[in-house]
């Protein structure tokens, strides 16, 4: 099983978008897929599957079992939810980690992808998602903001997790320009950070994308045809495409994962 997170510097990038969409790529390959709405208290996955979880994170945390927490989506597809309006949910100790570790770990044969949807910033629990997944999706845009606050993502979690590896989507890139929107930002961050940044691809100002958005619904549940008009739908399955050919060699180098245990697990010395 392979956990992949979707982060980035500030809101407002498409994550929860790439999230579902990549989720609905992966599951189209009949691969068993689990989204973990990682922002907590804040959380709106469940949304943009039309499913209204009966349970969260925070039951998970007050008692009830994992298995019983999960909300089914689609074929394939199931929602851990994050809550909404949840404070506390932000507020997770290390203790509290420790202590869902059990049933968390009773997952690990049940999906062959966690997909994490992380929340912006540098909150502690975003980092510590962030840094026990397998691999780092950092998502970027041609916002100033954006590019710096990504960077700074990149450098706390390579500072205080290690994180070495990142991969880099652009997102609402204007004509041709995601390559070098990709190369600009490459250029800066390995130039201060020991760190490997590799381009998984660009996503365009897409206005029917954009619309659909609006609308918290996921491109590729509609139908092939309607799909097939939106520039960004071929996109997304091209991402998965790349995903699930390298997790396949990993797995052939390297069959052990961090597990989605590590959600729960202090990570290189921290809690």
């Amino acid at each position: 099983m392979k956990l992949i997170s979707i982060a980035s510097g500030k809101g407002g990038v498409g994550k929860t978008t790439m999230t579902c969409n990549l989720a609905v790529a992966i599951a189209e390959k009949n691969k068993r897929v689990l989204i973990l709405d990682g922002d907590l208290g804040m959380a709106n996955v469940d949304i943009f599957f039309g499913v209204r979880p009966k349970h969260t994170i925070e039951d998970l945390l007050n008692g009830s079992s994992i298995i019983d927490c999960i909300t089914p989506a689609i074929k394939n597809i199931d929602v851990l939810a994050g809550g909404s309006g949840l404070y506390n949910l932000t507020q997770m100790s290390a203790f509290q980690r420790r202590e869902v570790i059990n049933q968390v770990s009773e997952l690990k044969f049940k999906y062959d992808y966690v997909l994490i949807d992380t929340a912006p910033g540098l909150h502690e629990y975003v980092l510590h998602l962030n840094s026990v997944a397998d691999q780092c999706i950092v998502m970027i845009t041609q916002d100033p903001s954006s590019f710096a606050d990504a960077y700074a993502l990149i450098k706390v979690l390579h500072q205080k997790y290690r994180t070495q590896n990142f991969k880099i989507v652009c997102n609402l890139i204007e004509e041709d320009q995601g390559d070098a929107l990709f190369i600009r930002f490459s250029e800066v961050v390995e130039k201060f950070l020991p760190v490997r940044l590799s381009y998984l691809g660009s996503l365009p100002t897409d206005l029917q994308l954009r619309r659909l958005q609006q609308m918290q619904r996921v491109v590729l549940r509609h139908s092939s045809g309607i799909a097939l008009e939106i520039p960004s739908a071929p996109l997304f399955r091209q991402f998965a495409n790349e995903i699930v050919s390298d997790s396949d060699t990993s797995q052939q180098i390297a069959p052990l994962s961090k597990g989605l245990e590590g959600i729960f697990r202090p990570v290189a010395g921290h809690a």
